[in-house]
Order: C-alpha cells, then sequence, then structure tokens
C-alpha cells in the first residue's frame, strides 16, 4: 500500500494545492499512517493557502480490492479534512468501492468525483 501527496494530477482543480494518492491495498495498519499524512499536509504552507471549505482531493484509483478497511479509511480522512475545515473530494473511484460507500451510507459524506469511471483490473 502506497500513498503520497503529489501535484499535477490529471483532471484537478489547479487552485487545491493538496492531493493524497492511495494504491495498493489498504490495510488496518495504515489508516492512521494515511490520516497523519493528511494531517500535515493541511498543517503545512499549502495547507494554509486552501480556501475555507475547500475540497482535498484524494485519488483512491490505484486501490486493490478496496474493502470495509478501505471504508474506513475514506472515513476517517474525511473526518481530518474536516476537522480542518476542508471536505475530501474522491477521484477515481473504483465500483467496488462506491459501492461498499453506498452501502454503508457514506457516499453522501464525502464528495464523489462524478464522470466516467476507469475499469479496475481485477486481481481474483
Amino acid at each position: 500500500m502506497n500513498f503520497a501527496r503529489r501535484s499535477g494530477l490529471p483532471g484537478v482543480d489547479a487552485e487545491n494545492p493538496i492531493t493524497l494518492t492511495v494504491t495498493g491495498r489498504v490495510s488496518r495498519a495504515v489508516v492512521p499512517d494515511l490520516c497523519a499524512e493528511l494531517e500535515r499536509a493541511l498543517a503545512g504552507p499549502r495547507g494554509a493557502a486552501l480556501t475555507p471549505g475547500a475540497a482535498v482531493d484524494c485519488d483512491v484509483g490505484g486501490m486493490i480490492r478496496p474493502d470495509l478497511t478501505a471504508v474506513e479509511a475514506v472515513a476517517r480522512l474525511g473526518l481530518v479534512a474536516r476537522r480542518a475545515g476542508h471536505t475530501l473530494r474522491l477521484r477515481r473511484v473504483p465500483p467496488e468501492l462506491r459501492a461498499l460507500l453506498d452501502l454503508v451510507g457514506l457516499a453522501d459524506v464525502v464528495n464523489l468525483e462524478e464522470g466516467p469511471e476507469e475499469p479496475v483490473p481485477r486481481l481474483y
């Protein structure tokens, strides 16, 4: 599982300087690290540049086999963003994650990028 802040992500508004990228399989052990990374990004100079209420982008297109742990990660990242006065916007959401978020009622809590979904390769 990898995560990183990136700039220049295609389709991301240039006014939003913070993008968190989550790839691979999300385990419970890395959820606190993801939240800490987002907290650091929001506390830094790039986070201070965000207008109040602005969305923080989270590219989840590289997630492998999203499950309820991935849903927990999204929920906790959403809380971190909200506590800092922002919202979390998910980009390139795999259909499996979108379905799980809808099932547990979180699809209305985080902003899901609308538009064509990219096919997710099945690894099982």
